[in-house]
C-alpha cells in the first residue's frame, strides 16, 4: 500500500482543491430556485468520476433532481461495492452566524469551514479520491459502482423508484458509505444503527385573517398559544412521549446490551461544555449516549406565526406553523408513527381552532450486523490506518435510504463515517478537519484490500 499513500501525499493540494470546487456549488436540495444548481453539482460528481478512472458515469434523470451513476468493472466474477453518496446540503440559516460566506470554503484550524464541508460533500469525496489513488496505483482489487444523488436532505422521495427500476444496474455485493460520524479522531468507530425518521407540518388556524390583539384578544383563540400547548402536551415531565401505542414496537435492549454499549468512550462533562449547556435534558432512565442511540425522540424543528418582523405589531395571528421531527428506533414504521402522531394531534386539538397535520418525508431505522466480511474489513481497515479498533456505536442520525436499499436491493451497507460531532453538520460553522478528509481517503483502500482477501 506505499504506492497509495505515496500517491495521496502527492495530489493532497489538487484534492482539496477540487472539492473546493464542488462545495463551492449551493447545491441545496430543499429551496427550488436551487435547481440549476443541483444539476451543477450532479454534472461536477459525473466529472469526478469519469476522471478518477471510472469506465463511465452518467446523470440520469429522476421525478426530482437526477442521480449520478458511474462504474469501473475489473472482472464481472470479482466482488462489487456500490458507493453511496449525496451532493446536496441543507440551508445555510441562519446566514448572519457564518464567521465565512457558507459556499466559500476557508481554511481555519486545520478545518475546512464551509456548508457540505463534512456532509456529504467532503466524506462523499474521500470515496472519489480513494478510488481514483487505486486505479491510478494499479491496486483497485475489485469492481466499483458510485450512486450518488441529490434528495437525501429531503428524505430521498424518488431514490427507492430509482433503485427498483435500476436493480440490474446496481446490483452489488455491499453499499459503502460515509455520511456518519466517529467518535474522536484517535478513538475510531463504525456506525452499526441509524434510527428512522418521521418528519411533520402541523397548521393550527383560528381566525379567517390577522386580528387586531387589543380588540380580539382574550375573546378569539391565538393559534400561536394553542399549537405551543398542543406541542407541550406531546411529552410529559419525565420527557416520555405521550402519543397513545407510540413505544408499543419500540426494541428495548438488554441490561446485558446496554452495558456493552457503555464502555463506548463518552465525557458527559466535555459533551456540554462542546456545546455550552449547564446540564443534558432526556429521557428519564436513560443515559446521555442510550438516547441518542436507542430511544425514540420529538422535537420541533421549527415554528412561526404572527408579526416576526423588528418592532411591534400588536396582532393576533390567523394561522401558527411547527414543524416537528420524530426519531424512531427499530421496529417503530415510520408511516405507523406518522399515523398515530396525526390522529393524537387532531384529538387533542380544543374546537376553536382547525388543525392541519402534513406529512413531509420518512424512513426506516437500521441496524448493521458486526459479524460480517463487510464489517471485520471495515474493522481492520480502521485498525490498520489509526492503530486501533474501532468502536461499534448507533447513531442519532438517520440515512431513511439506508434500510431501503436492503429492503429493495438485497444489499446490506457499511457505514464507515469520519466527521465528529464538533463537525456542525445542518448548522452555521460546518467543518470538517482536514486530518480525517485525508484519514479517510488513507483508510477506506484497506476496506477493498480486506473485503477482496
Amino acid at each position: 500500500m506505499e504506492k497509495l499513500n505515496t500517491y495521496l501525499e502527492s495530489n493532497k493540494q489538487r484534492f482539496l482543491d477540487e472539492l473546493f470546487g464542488l462545495i463551492r456549488i449551493p447545491s441545496i436540495s430543499s429551496i427550488s430556485d436551487h435547481k440549476p444548481d443541483m444539476l451543477k453539482a450532479a454534472e461536477y460528481w459525473k466529472n469526478t468520476i469519469l476522471k478518477s478512472g471510472a469506465d463511465k458515469a452518467e446523470i440520469i434523470p429522476t421525478a426530482g433532481n437526477p442521480v449520478v451513476y458511474g462504474e469501473k468493472i475489473i472482472d464481472p466474477s470479482k466482488p462489487t461495492v456500490l458507493v453511496y453518496g449525496h451532493y446536496d446540503v441543507m440551508p445555510v440559516d441562519p446566514l448572519d452566524l457564518w464567521k465565512s460566506p457558507p459556499f466559500e470554503p476557508e481554511i481555519r484550524d486545520g478545518k475546512i469551514y464551509a456548508r457540505g464541508a463534512d456532509d456529504d460533500k467532503g466524506q462523499a469525496f474521500m470515496h472519489a479520491k480513494a478510488f481514483e489513488s487505486m486505479v491510478s496505483t494499479g491496486t483497485l482489487p475489485c469492481n466499483v459502482k458510485f450512486m450518488i444523488e441529490g434528495e437525501e436532505e429531503i428524505g430521498s422521495p424518488n431514490l427507492e423508484k430509482f433503485c427498483s427500476d435500476h436493480k440490474e444496474m446496481l446490483k452489488a455485493d455491499i453499499i459503502l458509505v460515509s455520511d456518519t460520524g466517529m467518535i474522536a479522531q484517535d478513538i475510531p468507530s463504525i456506525t452499526v444503527g441509524l434510527r428512522g425518521l418521521a418528519y411533520l407540518e402541523v397548521e393550527v388556524t383560528g381566525p379567517n385573517r390577522d386580528l387586531h390583539s387589543g380588540l380580539f384578544g382574550g375573546a378569539v383563540a391565538n393559534p400561536i398559544n394553542i399549537l405551543s400547548k398542543m406541542i407541550a402536551s406531546l411529552t410529559d415531565e419525565n420527557h416520555h412521549i405521550t402519543i397513545p401505542g407510540f413505544y408499543d414496537k419500540v426494541l428495548e435492549l438488554t441490561a446485558e446490551e446496554r452495558a456493552e454499549m457503555a464502555k463506548a468512550p463518552f465525557n458527559l462533562e466535555e459533551y456540554k461544555k462542546a456545546i455550552d449547556i449547564a446540564e443534558v435534558c432526556g429521557e428519564k432512565g436513560y443515559s446521555t449516549m442510550e438516547r441518542t442511540g436507542i430511544r425514540p425522540t420529538l422535537d420541533v424543528c421549527g415554528i412561526w406565526g404572527g408579526y416576526t418582523g423588528e418592532g411591534a405589531k400588536t396582532v393576533l395571528p390567523s394561522k401558527a406553523t411547527a414543524k416537528i421531527s420524530m426519531r424512531l428506533v427499530p421496529h417503530q414504521d415510520h408511516e405507523e408513527i406518522s399515523k398515530l402522531f396525526e390522529e393524537h394531534f387532531l384529538k387533542i386539538a380544543p374546537p376553536y381552532v382547525k388543525v392541519k397535520v402534513t406529512n413531509l418525508h420518512g424512513g426506516q431505522g437500521y441496524v448493521s450486523p458486526t459479524d460480517t466480511k463487510a464489517y471485520q474489513a471495515a474493522s481492520k481497515a480502521y485498525e490498520t490506518t489509526f492503530g486501533k479498533k474501532p468502536v461499534p456505536v448507533r447513531s442519532g442520525g438517520s440515512i431513511p435510504i439506508i434500510s431501503t436499499f436492503e429492503r429493495v436491493l438485497g444489499i446490506k451497507s457499511i457505514l464507515m463515517g469520519f466527521g465528529l460531532e464538533s463537525d456542525a453538520i445542518h448548522s452555521p460553522n460546518e467543518n470538517y478537519p482536514l486530518f480525517n478528509f485525508y484519514k479517510g481517503i488513507e483508510t477506506i483502500p484497506y476496506f477493498y484490500k480486506y473485503y477482496c482477501e
